[in-house]
C-alpha cells in the first residue's frame, strides 16, 4: 500500500518507515486528528503519544499529501 509513498531519509527515527507512512498517510487521507490516529495504532499494539504523531505529519506530511493526490484516478481517465 505504502510502496508508491516514498519516504525522504528516516535515518535516526525510533519506529520503522512502516509505521510512519501509516500514520501520516492515515491522518491525511481519512483527515483523522492525532488522537484519532494514536488510538488506531495503539488497537494494534503501538503506543505512540500525539505529539510524535503530529511532528510526522508536520515532517512529511506535504509529501505525502502530494503522492495522495497524485495516485487518485483523473476525473477524465
Amino acid at each position: 500500500m505504502f510502496e508508491r509513498l516514498d519516504l525522504p531519509r528516516l535515518k535516526g527515527f525510533r519506529f520503522p518507515t512502516s509505521i510512519i507512512s501509516y500514520a501520516v498517510w492515515a491522518s491525511h487521507r481519512f483527515a483523522l486528528s492525532t488522537a484519532d490516529v494514536e488510538d488506531l495504532l495503539a488497537e494494534r499494539g503501538i503506543f505512540i503519544s500525539r505529539e510524535t504523531i503530529r511532528n510526522w505529519v508536520n515532517w512529511f506530511g506535504r509529501h505525502f499529501a502530494h503522492c495522495i493526490r497524485r495516485d487518485r484516478p483523473k476525473p477524465n481517465s
